[in-house]
């Protein structure tokens, strides 16, 4: 491959990503959705890389380059595609209603609610993913503690933490470790190392922030909702479709998008059923919609993902990544790298660095890939503007979870950040 870092292909490419990144980082100012700008991005990027490589009459190389980048969107495409159609029917079949109510209504104290509301969103954060998990329990959150301003600052800000390290932890918690899994650099079940450091990394601020939480009793929720028929089928299917992903990549060495396709299809004949079903029995509730379901997937985050891949992929092919690679695990070494690129993840998505270390490719040992998925997934949870699942709660929040509310408490955020890096190094030693 060409080095055209010192070329002005490179500058100008540069400075293209760069202009992109601003705008994505001021969407909430500027209205302008985050896709929009990356894909621009992206484009250019690879014109320019196409450019230079037939100026050099080289251009297959550049093509070869493309397609690779193609496959691998292509893979996270199919496999988001699947897991965010499953999340919208289970959306649409009230089961999230149903956990909000069931939570409301169970006469616990402020101090009950926050340890509730943590446990359920680390561990529901490892099925679905960090940003689903704190919406649904930020409906939680806001609906039983309006008459409490300290405590919905303090949950949110514990949802948050919970969410992004109960994602890490799992293979489908976040889109960092889809990534990594994807990759083939760590299997299935070798990401539940994670778990004890993912824990402390949530229980160091949640113990600390305890303490601020009010010791009264909200009044209990008196809303009846009921989930839609055929709800369980759809979670079992939900369920088997991960189980299937699962087997197609450890069993059968297929990429596991292939199994969350096949998930699909079990998603369709259910859904077809259900609604030969309700309109025989004239029931509406019971008519579900998968086509409807697909329709509704949130595109400008699919297309953000594209333009942020090809773009970054785009300074890879440029030569700049290599020199990243150089400084940040040879010069400085895997460790410092791995937790500075954590610490980075608060001010840049994580999406883009993840992406950058998979395809600088350093040679690491599992424990060094484990941890940099670690410090990747958690990093975030230092801003509120470091993970979707901060930018999205603050919105739903509107004013009762703000930046400068979780900034008071960024502190004992990284103690736990901290810990849970010591805690990975002590655990899994034997894995460095």
């Amino acid at each position: 491959m060409l080095d055209l870092t010192r070329s002005w292909f490179g500058a100008l490419s540069l400075a293209i990503f760069a202009a992109a990144y601003v705008l994505v980082i001021f969407e909430e100012t500027t209205k302008f959705r985050k896709s929009k700008p990356v894909l621009l991005a992206a484009g250019l990027i690879w014109a320019l890389i196409g450019l230079a490589y037939s100026n050099a009459g080289i251009g297959e190389k550049a093509e070869a380059a493309a397609q690779h980048v193609i496959f691998e969107y292509g893979e996270l495409f199919l496999f988001l595609l699947v897991a965010i159609t499953y999340v919208n029917t289970l959306e649409e079949r009230r089961i999230f209603d149903v956990l909000r109510v069931k939570l409301t209504s169970m006469n616990l104290s402020y101090r009950s609610l926050f340890w509730l509301t943590g446990i359920v969103s680390f561990f529901l954060s490892g099925v679905l993913d960090n940003l689903t998990t704190a919406l649904i329990i930020g409906a939680v959150i806001l609906a039983i503690g309006n008459k409490s301003p300290r405590f919905m600052a303090l949950a949110c800000i514990s949802t948050v933490v919970a969410a992004n390290a109960g994602g890490a932890f799992s293979p489908f918690g976040d889109i960092t470790t889809l990534m990594v899994w994807q990759k083939g650099k760590l299997q299935f079940f070798e990401f539940f190392a994670l778990f004890i450091p993912s824990v402390v990394n949530w229980l160091v601020p949640a113990l600390i922030m305890h303490f601020a939480i009010p010791k009264s009793t909200p009044d209990p929720s008196k809303d009846v909702v009921r989930a839609k028929p055929g709800s369980i089928g759809v979670i079992v299917l939900f369920a088997l479709t991960i189980a299937t992903a699962v087997a197609f990549r450890n069993f059968l060495h297929l990429p596991p998008a292939l199994g969350m396709m096949l998930g699909l299809g079990y998603l369709q004949v259910w859904s077809f059923f259900l609604q030969q079903k309700g309109v025989r029995v004239k029931d509406d509730d019971m008519v579900l919609n998968s086509f409807t379901q697909i329709a509704r997937v949130e595109w400008d985050t699919l297309l953000f993902f594209f333009g942020i891949i090809f773009a970054v992929g785009g300074l890879g092919v440029l030569g700049y990544l290599a020199m990243a690679s150089q400084f940040l695990y040879v010069d400085l070494g895997p460790t410092t790298a791995n937790i500075a690129i954590g610490v980075l993840s608060a001010i840049f998505d994580n999406i883009p660095l993840m992406f950058a270390v998979l395809t600088m490719d350093p040679a690491m040992s599992q424990g060094q890939w484990l941890l940099v998925t670690l410090t990747a997934g958690v990093g975030g949870s230092l801003l509120s503007v470091g993970s979707a699942a901060g930018v999205a709660l603050m919105g739903q929040a509107q004013g009762r979870y703000t930046f400068m509310s979780h900034l008071r408490w960024s502190w004992a955020v990284a103690l736990g950040y901290a810990a849970s890096i010591v805690a990975h190094l002590w655990i899994n030693a034997g894995l460095f």
